[in-house]
């Protein structure tokens, strides 16, 4: 996955948005105000840090060495993936996801409803 694939993802989730909080260079993408992933797309080799229930977080880090604790996050609701090619594209495209529809979940009804149209 490239960083323009990446960005484009996150982007074409509803309601997402892209800010730079911290630096120029680090996308910061939410929904509703709320972050769902981070992600230095200029960096080499390419990150993203993205939200995770506790066990499934701790259970992906122990399966696949390119997904550490979240990088100056909340190491037990945080990853964050190496995008160096040994995890599917897909695979980082459904984490990615989760995070976003773990954002959404806690969204009250009507910033959900604001999402939907």
């Amino acid at each position: 996955m490239t960083a323009a694939a990446l960005r484009r993802f996150c982007l074409g989730l509803p309601g997402a948005e892209e800010t730079f909080p911290f630096n120029p260079t680090t996308s910061v993408f939410k929904v509703a105000g709320k972050v769902f992933a981070i992600a230095p797309l200029g960096a080499d080799p390419l990150t993203v840090s993205v939200k995770c229930e506790p066990e499934l977080a701790r259970g992906l880090r122990a399966a696949h060495a390119a997904i550490e604790p979240g990088y100056h996050l909340n190491k037990r609701h945080w990853n964050t993936i190496t995008v160096e090619g040994s995890l599917p594209d897909r695979m980082i495209r459904d984490m990615i996801e989760d995070s976003y529809d773990l954002v959404v979940d806690k969204l009250t009804r009507r910033e959900r409803d604001r999402l939907s149209g």
